[in-house]
């Protein structure tokens, strides 16, 4: 029982602050952390020894939510075609509230001072890409890698465009140019 019930602060822990990193950036200290956590700091280390390998498993914890999401829209029936798997993909990332949020502010923030915490966010934006690329092959006869690059390029774009301004009107614009060609 006792490693259920260290296991759910330590989730609770990853909570809160994707929360936090999210709104204030991989800059806050592990005392704004332990605060928000209401943990002690020992705790926080014995959880997670370090903030790299804590903001590691943050962004794995994201990685592997959209994942299953992506997946999910990838194998249903309830998107029966090309057009409707690749928007609703499209939506669960062009989201400032979605986990890929967190994994694209990380490639800005945290390349140089969390080197091997950057990589998660790498590792899925190729995944989500081969993940396009196998989408569009099953359906189109000449389809390219590429496509699949400019696609998750028009994710990027959407969330920069959100960052910018509130309209969802102007994100999705670029989606329904790219679906018409696909």
């Amino acid at each position: 029982m006792k490693n259920l019930q260290s296991s759910f602060r330590a989730l609770r822990v990853l909570h809160t602050t994707t929360h936090l990193f999210k709104q204030n950036g991989f800059y806050i200290g592990i005392d704004r952390i332990i605060e928000e956590a209401k943990i002690p700091k020992a705790t926080f280390y014995n959880y997670f020894q370090s903030k790299e390998k804590f903001i590691a498993l943050c962004l794995t914890f994201q990685k592997d939510l959209l994942k299953e999401k992506v997946r999910g829209v990838i194998e249903t029936s309830k998107y029966s075609t090309l057009v409707h798997k690749l928007r609703q993909i499209y939506l669960l990332h062009a989201d400032l509230n979605s986990a890929y949020y967190l994994l694209f502010k990380a490639i800005f923030e945290i390349k140089t001072i969390y080197p091997n915490a950057y990589q998660t966010a790498i590792r899925y934006r190729r995944w989500l890409k081969n993940e396009i690329f196998c989408l569009l092959t099953e359906t189109k006869k000449m389809a390219s890698y590429a496509e699949a690059e400019i696609f998750v390029f028009m994710i990027d774009g959407a969330i920069l465009g959100l960052l910018s301004s509130d309209e969802e009107r102007e994100r999705d614009a670029l989606l329904e140019y790219f679906l018409k060609r696909v």
